[in-house]
This record gives structure tokens, sequence and C-alpha cells, in this order.
């Protein structure tokens, strides 16, 4: 009989079930880590340049547009190409942007202009990329262990981003920018070397090639879908008015505790580590949509309690709150996507995911960078979080599947159940 302690700790049937979630599990935790030190760096380096905090958050304006473009457009690439050579493509020019950045701060005088274009190349390689990724996990996966996947993937997301974030602030201070573009350079070298293993993901026999046609089919698709809707809708707010990551170098500053920019960054990981070392439960939940509502609202409520606390460890202690609630959110929202999206359309979809939790902290960082210029760093960042709890719960009210969502009776889940139990189900590995 199941102990306490074996109910709570992460279910490992996905590890064990498939060998390429297992390499996309290792290969995503070391790209995670040089990921990381990349964008520690890469806002540090900025503010470094100009001392603006404006100059920082236009980082999220020039991303905007490519992820924009990219991610939709790679979501119908994703449905029509073998989704290994996407993503090992993307992988490969992720690097090279990484090296770019190496050599830009490797210069006697390393130039602003190189920040903002890899910003911008890195926010379309992410955009090709993530809807390839998303769409492969319903693929390699069981249907009933998608909840526990998306668990174990927040938990190696988590690794990466506590590890990252905490070294990297370390290594730009006593190492400089340089070392920590050169760590990421590495990382992806490796992390290419792992991708080559994958086995191939090729489309359907009758997929199409990617069109404005397609992606408007996915489009109408989600807006067909008030769970869905609901999904998406609720992270873009949150992230849009609760996202001030970008602001930590002047907040740690405003707190005379520079040493603590590091710890910032890792906080929330640190919160929503801490959740998936304990998320064996989740897999025996059901009203994912309750994971999706009241993740997010967690989260607006502990970034307000973050920037109204004038306390460093207070502060720090709120960020880690934030990341349990940002997580619990997460589990919810990938699993309602695995569970409900029929393969055929996964690609799209997940385009559309992929604009959902992305370009909400774009947007936050213009929103927090230039709230922060004229009211002050503490009051952007409360204030935000408490329009995060109000637009949540705005939402929630005008989207009542998504509360009532069950995956035992859902339509879409039990469609999506019965077709990965058919015949044209990708064999496990």
């Amino acid at each position: 009989m199941p102990t306490v302690t074996s109910r709570l700790l992460p279910d490992l049937t996905p590890w064990r079930s498939s060998a390429d979630f297992r390499l996309l599990w290792v290969q995503g935790l070391i790209t995670y880590f040089g990921s990381f030190m990349a964008l520690i760096a890469l806002p540090l380096q900025i503010k470094d340049l100009t001392g603006s905090p404006l100059a920082v958050g236009a980082m999220g304006a020039v991303e905007l547009v490519p992820l924009i473009v990219f991610g939709l457009y790679g979501g119908a690439l994703a449905d029509s190409a073998d989704r290994r050579k996407v993503i090992l493509g993307t992988e490969a020019g992720l690097g090279v942007l990484a090296v770019v950045l190496l050599v830009n701060a490797t210069a006697p005088e390393p130039a602003l202009w190189p920040l903002y274009l890899v910003a911008a190349g890195v926010s379309a390689l992410a955009g090709l990329q993530r809807p390839a990724l998303d769409s492969l996990m319903a693929r390699i996966v069981p249907h009933d262990q998608l909840t526990a996947a998306a668990a174990l993937n927040s938990l190696r997301w988590q690794v990466g981003a506590i590890a990252g974030p905490a070294l990297a602030g370390l290594v730009v201070a006593y190492a400089g920018h340089a070392t920590a573009y050169g760590v990421t350079v590495v990382t992806f070298a490796v992390s290419v070397l792992l991708c080559l293993r994958l086995s191939a993901a090729p489309p359907a026999h009758d997929a199409r090639k990617p069109s404005l046609r397609g992606i408007a089919e996915g489009a109408r698709y989600a807006w067909s879908r008030p769970v869905l809707l609901g999904t998406y809708a609720i992270d873009l707010a949150a992230m849009l008015f609760a996202f001030p990551n970008t602001i930590f170098p002047f907040l740690a500053e405003e707190l005379d505790a520079e040493w603590s920019l590091g710890l910032m960054y890792a906080a929330g990981s640190v919160g929503s580590l801490l959740l998936g070392l304990t998320s064996g439960w989740t897999s025996r939940v059901r009203r994912h949509g309750l994971f999706v509502v009241g993740g997010a609202a967690v989260w607006g409520l502990a970034i307000a309690a973050a920037g109204w606390f004038g306390n460093v460890w207070l502060v720090l202690c709120c960020l880690g709150v934030a990341g349990a609630g940002d997580m619990l959110s997460g589990l919810g929202r990938s699993t309602i996507w695995n569970q409900t999206i029929p393969d055929e359309l996964r690609g799209r979809l997940a385009g559309i995911e992929v604009l959902s939790y992305s370009v909400g902290p774009q947007l936050g960082q213009v929103r927090a960078g230039a709230m922060a210029g004229w009211t002050g760093t503490r009051t952007a960042i409360w204030t935000g979080g408490v329009a995060c709890v109000a637009s949540v719960a705005l939402l929630a009210a005008a989207l009542p599947k998504l509360l009532t969502y069950d995956s035992e009776t859902d339509e879409d889940a039990a469609r999506r159940r019965a077709a990965s139990a058919g015949p044209e189900e990708a064999p496990r590995v």
C-alpha cells in the first residue's frame, strides 16, 4: 500500500516508459542551464551599458514581433515537418547566437545593438522550436502519464532555473559577461549532440504545408473551446501584469542588496521546485482547471507582496511562493492542452500556446520597465500583482467551463484518450 511519502514524490513513470522522454528531459536540463546564464547576463549587460530601466525593458519589445510571427509559423511547421529536425535546427541556431554574444562581450568596447539583435533572433528561434517540442510530448508519452510528464518537465525547468540564475549572478560579478556567454555556448553544443539521438517524428501522411489557412484553422479551434481559451487568457494576463523580472536589478539596488540579484531570479524556481518534488498527488487530480486559476491567483498575490515589502528576505520568500503558484497553474495548462487537443492540430495549437505563455512575459517586461521609470520599482511590482489577481478573477467568471473542467467527463479529453489508444498511436519506447 502506497505511503504518504510515495504519494508526494514525483511520478517517474514517463521516465521509465519512454527513451525519447528521457533524452528530451536531459537535453532540456542542459539547455535551460545555459539559457538562464545568458538570460541573466544579457539584461545585466544592457544595464551596465545604459543604466536605464527603460532600455532593459525594451528588450521585451524587441522580442515581441519575432515571437508572434515565428511562434504561429512554428506551430504550422510542427504539423507538417519532422519535429525532430525542427528541434535540432533551431537548437543549433540558438548556439550560433550564443557565439555572437560571446564575441561581442570579448570586444574592447561591447556594442549595444548586437544584444537587441540577438534577443530578437532568440525569440524567433524559440518561437519556431517550442511548438515542435510541446507537440512531441503527447506523441512520446502515454495519455495517462501526461500530468506526470508535465510535472517532471517542470521539475527539470526549475533545476535549471535555480542553478542558472544563481551561478550567473556570481559568474557575471566575478568573471564577466563573456564567461557566462561561454558557458551558454558549451551547453548548446552538448544539447545538439543529444538531439541527434532523438527518434524521427514525421508528420501525418496527409499533412499540409504551413499556410495562413492552416494557422487560422488552429485559431478557430482554440476560439471554439472555452477551456482552452481560458488557459491562454489567464496565463497571458498573469504574465502581462505580474512579470517584473526585468527590473530585478533595480529592485536589488533599491533594497541595498545587490548581492541578492541572483537569488531574486532563482527564488521563484525554488518555490516551483519544492512543489515539483511533492507533485505525486497531481497525477491523481482530474480538475486541472482549478490548478490554472488558483495557481495564477497565488502568483499575483505573491508578486504584489514582493513589491510591498521592503525587507529583502521577505521579498525572496514571496517570490518563492509566486513560483509555486506559477508551476501549479502551468501543470494545469499543460495537462489540459495534451489531454484535449487532437494530434493533427497539436503543432498549430502549440504555436498559440507559445504566444500565450511567451508574449505575456515580453509585454510584462515592457510594462514593468516603463512603469518603474514612471512610478518607481516597487510600485510597479505591487500594482502589477494586484492587477493580475483582478484579471484572473474576471476571466474565471467569464469562462466558467475552465473551473468545471474534469478530465474524465470532458468530451475533447475523452476523444483524445480514445485516439491515443488506437492503432495510429506512436509506439511506446
